[in-house]
């Protein structure tokens, strides 16, 4: 009996396609669109290039949802990974302790702030904030400060899509339909300079957000148990930019108030800003701190929560005591994902990544230039190289495309067709591209994300 036939490309690519739309659902997508298209099924890559099943190669211009860092399948973390699975792939760090975990560990607290020495291991961006909140709140319990059990979140705010993270969470287009379900938060003004909530403009404002911020702490006066922040950039809700200053008032505010300062560095952290850590800017030292996506590289799940010594030690007592932290992940310090961060964190030492950031922000700031007074471009923001391009239907009145219109996706369909991956938000454009990216690789990101700005703009009217 002969055997059957190869499948064609195209076979292959077909047979996969219909299996998706047959079974899988995608995130943060209206599967009713996604089921009448052909998807871009990734199948490889290259470097800093994305291959899709028939092949053709795309710039990776969102770092794979901001994760991946020094592109893909670099040898390094390939080959720590791969021997870690020749030791253990996976052991549990409840009752255990594990090698990958702690050289993690050692290697974390070597790049953070200085204040923070204790690392609590999970999975996630959402599971990090989880943790935050409940380490903070306890922390006021066992500390003899029952009262303090309130949180303060800004508006516009993402810290992930578990009930605690969107308790905190400020994108109404996310978290409007679960608020029953979400305990009360403080929601202070976003400081969103574009389009100002509090109808002010910087810098003759004096930077009214954060005094906004001052006010809801003073209108529950002991009862603040943190505030928690995305430093310099909010991520998912359009690349807005904070003030200089704004992270430096909040850093105050909490010290006179007697409150954490929670930093979410989920999305900025590992060189997204041109600093290992988004706080490094405003020379700000969080009480606790959250990290993700780069950590590994892009290659696996983990995520961290940093604290104090003094956040730590509120925890420490007899057993009897029942100080416990009780709380925990089957896969908390997974040595695959441990591994491959150690391999990152060494490559950014040895290739002197951060020293490079600069150098890399002002060439991008460059190439997208001539965006600055396109006619459908309200704001371009950028810290280091997380950049956002807000679209707008009028540039002279910030007139808004309307939702259905759908403009920043407009965008990335005709970027995918010149060769690139891009990630809307809405009407916002989002370029985060690996930091391993090569300057004419930034240069030609930076070119195809012009021109399909001026395609589908063209299109739109």
């Amino acid at each position: 009996m002969s055997p059957p036939p190869e499948e064609t490309r195209e076979a292959r690519h077909r047979r996969l396609w219909e299996s998706d739309h047959r079974h899988l659902w995608h995130p943060f997508t209206q599967m009713q669109d996604w089921l009448l298209e052909e998807p871009v099924v990734i199948d490889s890559a290259d470097g800093v290039y994305l291959v899709d099943t028939l092949g053709n190669r795309y710039l990776d211009g969102c770092s794979s949802l901001w994760c991946n860092v020094h592109g893909h399948r670099v040898p390094e973390v390939d080959r720590a990974v791969a021997e870690q699975l020749g030791r253990v792939a996976h052991t549990t760090l409840l009752g255990l302790a594990s090698t990958a975990s702690i050289e993690c560990a050692e290697e974390l607290v070597r790049v953070a702030p200085p204040n923070l020495t204790r690392v609590f291991f999970s999975d996630a961006g959402s599971t990090a904030a989880e943790i935050a909140l409940k380490m903070a709140y306890q922390h006021f319990q066992l500390r003899g400060e029952p009262d303090r059990k309130e949180f303060v979140a800004i508006h516009g705010g993402y810290h992930g899509d578990t009930i605690g993270s969107v308790s905190i969470g400020g994108i109404d287009l996310f978290h409007r339909i679960f608020k029953p379900l979400l305990f009360p938060v403080h929601q202070a003004p976003q400081p969103y300079c574009y389009r100002c909530p509090l109808g002010r403009t910087w810098p003759g404002c004096e930077t009214a957000c954060a005094a906004e911020v001052e006010r809801v702490f003073e209108s529950h006066p002991g009862r603040i148990a943190a505030l928690v922040v995305e430093p310099v950039m909010q991520g998912a809700d359009g690349m807005i930019a904070q003030p200089p200053g704004y992270l430096r008032r909040m850093r105050e505010t909490c010290d006179r108030h007697g409150a954490l300062l929670v930093c979410d560095e989920v999305a900025t952290g590992f060189g997204r800003t041109g600093t290992m850590f988004a706080v490094e800017q405003e020379r700000v030292l969080p009480d606790i701190m959250t990290v993700a996506k780069g950590l590994t590289a892009g290659y696996l799940p983990l995520a961290a929560t940093l604290t104090t010594e003094r956040i730590f030690e509120s925890f420490l007592g007899p057993f009897e005591s029942r100080k416990t932290f009780f709380h925990g992940h089957t896969y908390t310090g997974n040595p695959l994902a441990c591994a491959a961060a150690v391999a990152n964190l060494r490559l950014f030492r040895e290739r002197r990544v951060v020293e490079g950031l600069a150098a890399k922000a002002d060439l991008l700031a460059r190439e997208l230039a001539p965006l600055a007074s396109h006619p459908r471009v309200g704001e371009v923001r950028q810290r280091g190289l997380m950049v956002g391009i807000e679209l707008v239907r009028d540039r002279a009145t910030k007139e808004e495309y309307p939702y259905e219109a759908r403009a920043g996706h407009q965008v990335t369909l005709e970027a995918r067709r010149r060769g690139a991956i891009l990630r809307p938000l809405g009407s916002v454009v989002v370029l985060m591209p690996p930091l391993g990216m090569a300057a004419d690789e930034l240069c030609e990101l930076a070119r195809i994300t012009r021109e399909s700005i001026d395609a589908a703009v063209a299109r739109l009217g």
